[in-house]
């Protein structure tokens, strides 16, 4: 399939890519003039107008050579060739996408691989900060138990403190109550 007309450039202003004709011809003929303009929708005028009709031109001859070269590489292939090289592509693209799929399966397969070694590794450390976490607890149990018994021994220790030095005043007074005056 060749194209007329896509893609040539004159020296009017390019109108914008949507409104550029391609004229797809199937046939090895060269395409007409008037079957050119009447398939680019514009006036027949305009496909002889100069920089146009040159355009068009060099497109017939580019297909006209195109043609050739199709009817003489058909010429040297085998009858079978087209066919086979179809079923070849066909069987290249489905093996690619089969590549693809294995490929996606590999990435699941050691993705979840790689989750579950974490995961493993994960339970280990987390039952060793469980028990790290238990003894510290211990440690902190038995760090309160001695903080209270501490605690209760300095109360103890302040409350005869206290009654000591009661008693010493009271004897202090007692023996200079009794003592002579000098």
């Amino acid at each position: 399939m060749t194209l007329l007309m896509g893609g040539c450039q004159s020296r009017w202003p390019t109108p914008p890519a949507t409104n550029v004709p391609s004229i797809p011809v199937q046939s090895a003929a060269p395409a007409p003039f008037t079957g050119v303009a009447r398939a680019a929708n514009v006036s027949h005028w305009l496909v002889y107008a100069d920089g146009v009709r040159e355009h068009i031109e060099a497109a017939r001859r580019r297909q006209g050579r195109a043609a050739a070269r199709s009817t003489r590489a058909g010429a040297r292939e085998p009858v079978g060739w087209k066919l086979e090289q179809h079923l070849l592509q066909q069987d290249n693209r489905r093996l690619r996408e089969e590549v693809e799929r294995l490929k996606n399966a590999v990435r699941r397969g050691l993705g979840q691989q790689l989750d579950q070694f974490g995961a493993a590794d994960l339970r280990t450390r987390v039952d060793e900060l469980t028990a790290e976490n238990l003894s510290l607890q211990a440690e902190r149990d038995d760090a309160f138990a001695k903080v209270k018994e501490l605690t209760e021994q300095l109360n103890e220790a302040q409350d005869d403190l206290a009654a000591a030095r009661t008693s010493l005043r009271r004897m202090i007074r007692t023996k200079n109550a009794d003592a002579p005056v000098q």
